[in-house]
């Protein structure tokens, strides 16, 4: 992991007070409207091919825009974003986004959902015997001809990550994903994070989550972002190898450390 995958150069988003993004200088001095509302303000982040990286911060601190902004479904108003020394102006098909409410097509089954990250097989029925093998690696094996208002909220994003896992993706980028699902599905999800990892050990990935235990347990790297206009507060690397105890001394300190970053100083 010593290749640099991911720039980011002095990014900072703004919003003017109708909703727009940025205002034009000519506006300025004719309008009486309030400022610009700052999101986010000259982040720079360097992200290193293969890591793990989770984005901490308070609600509303703009980790899903920055996100986005990575992914190139956002624009910043000023600062670049830079993917392989190539510089992002949009969305690339190599690079697949997990989106807090899900994505699954809904006139599709399961296993045709799967399929679209499959495309590159032309044999049909090779195709869905892959996407077979890869909803069993997460544990939906007999519901790949459900559709997904069927299943539970766990089991769609089990869907997602099969989808994400059979896309082979470059870069996978994940919007607090497992936000909304009880707290035995979540730990059953971030096993299956770890299993990611591991079939996938050259892939970039960016987490959005409020967890601080689940961003310890997985990430290779943490980044805590302030409040608006956000800027990077803390940048921090986990050196301790999977799986991880999360009573460990380690991780304790370091759990002390974020929450000392998000503003609370008695942690229980």
């Amino acid at each position: 992991m010593s290749k640099s995958k991911i720039r980011l150069k002095d990014v900072t988003l703004e919003y003017s007070s109708d909703g727009s993004c940025g205002i034009w200088p000519w506006k300025r001095a004719y309008s009486r409207r309030p400022p610009p509302r700052i999101v986010l303000q000259d982040i720079c982040l360097e992200i290193m091919a293969g890591e793990f990286t989770s984005i901490l911060g308070h609600s509303g601190c703009g980790k899903s825009t920055l996100l986005k902004i990575v992914a190139g479904f956002s624009r910043p108003t000023r600062g670049t974003v830079w993917i392989d020394d190539c510089l992002v102006t949009g969305p690339q098909g190599d690079h697949v986004f997990v989106f807090q409410e899900g994505a699954l097509f809904p006139w599709l089954t399961i296993q045709e959902n799967i399929c679209l990250a499959l495309k590159s097989i032309r044999n049909i029925g090779e195709r869905r015997e892959k996407a077979q093998y890869y909803l069993e690696l997460v544990g939906l094996e007999g519901v790949e001809h459900h559709y997904s208002h069927m299943l539970s909220g766990g089991m769609r994003q089990r869907a997602e990550i099969a989808r994400a896992l059979a896309a082979q993706p470059d870069i996978l980028l994940m919007d607090e994903p497992f936000s909304g699902l009880d707290y035995l599905t979540r730990l059953y999800l971030r096993e299956e994070m770890l299993n990611l990892q591991a079939l996938l050990p050259t892939t970039t990935i960016l987490f959005v989550t409020h967890d601080i235990d689940e961003a310890l347990q997985l990430s290779n790297r943490l980044i805590i972002l302030s409040e608006p206009p956000a800027q990077v507060k803390c940048c921090r690397t986990i050196r301790i190898p999977h799986p991880r105890v999360l009573t460990s001394s380690d991780l304790g300190e370091m759990r002390s450390l974020i929450y000392h970053h998000l503003g609370v100083h008695t942690a229980i």
